[in-house]
């Protein structure tokens, strides 16, 4: 999983999340692509070591997020199987390296 030069236009949310704090995401992902939007605080556009793109974001935590708790992120693909595909590598990147 890497940080994404590829367009991620047309990937919505499959109700596929993960659960993790900003910490966390920031530290083993890498900062966030976006900082502060109309619904989303933070946003990651990323692809699968397989090139499939898709998004990490917060969906609606109006106020901000305390950087130290959990927080329910949304992974948004082209696809049911594209997002459950992504959260695993998200998973294993997360809980690898803890």
């Amino acid at each position: 999983m890497k940080a994404t030069n590829k367009s991620t236009s047309g990937t919505s949310f499959h109700d596929v999340t993960i659960r993790e704090t900003p910490a966390n995401m920031i530290k083993f992902i890498g900062p966030a692509h976006c900082i502060g939007g109309d619904k989303t605080n933070m946003e990651w556009e990323m692809e699968t070591e397989d090139g499939i793109v898709f998004t990490i974001y917060d969906w609606k935590n109006y106020g901000g997020l305390n950087r130290n708790m959990p927080v329910e992120w949304h992974i948004g693909g082209h696809s049911r199987s594209d997002t459950e595909k992504a959260r695993q590598e998200i998973f294993n990147t997360l809980f690898n390296k803890k």
